[in-house]
């Protein structure tokens, strides 16, 4: 029998914040115990059995913040249910909005802002839109403070 206990997984918070990484957590734990079909597109060639919806149905409502759970307690597929979540918790306009709110200037350090644009084209990816090194540089270079304008044009050319 499978240990259904919650692991060293953390919850899915409710504000969305902890979202990538309990994305990712969920999906590994799945594919170990081989369940992760029971949340991805149904084929005809790989029919998903009721144990392992139900296997896969508890482990995520386990691992999701309180509130959602009550909140998706009549839920009873696991792959809707993780719709649901993928399109409740983090959103692609959620990734958009962090992006044309960000601004160099805001931050007191280089890397503060590094690890911000990191986060952010990282969730781009998950949500299946890239960033390219020239949207990366365009955006730093639209957020120089209007005092450094002549520098923002030496590194434009």
């Amino acid at each position: 029998m499978l240990n259904l206990n919650k692991l060293d997984l953390t919850a899915l918070e409710e504000s969305g914040r902890n979202y990538l990484k309990w994305v990712q957590d969920v999906k590994l734990h799945l594919t170990t115990k081989g369940t992760r079909a029971t949340i991805e597109e149904p084929t005809n060639y790989n029919p998903v059995d009721e144990t392992k919806r139900a296997t896969a149905m508890i482990f995520i409502q386990r691992h999701i913040n309180d509130a959602l759970q009550i909140e998706y307690l009549a839920e009873e597929d696991p792959r809707t249910l993780w719709l649901i979540v993928l399109i409740t918790r983090k959103t692609f306009t959620c990734v958009k909005q962090d992006w044309q709110h960000l601004r160099f200037q805001e931050f007191k350090f280089v890397n503060e802002y590094n690890s911000k644009v990191c986060r952010i084209q990282s969730l781009f990816k998950f949500c299946k839109d890239g960033l390219t090194d020239a949207n990366l540089l365009e955006k730093t270079y639209s957020t120089f403070h209007v005092t450094n304008i002549v520098m923002q044009q030496q590194y434009r050319a």
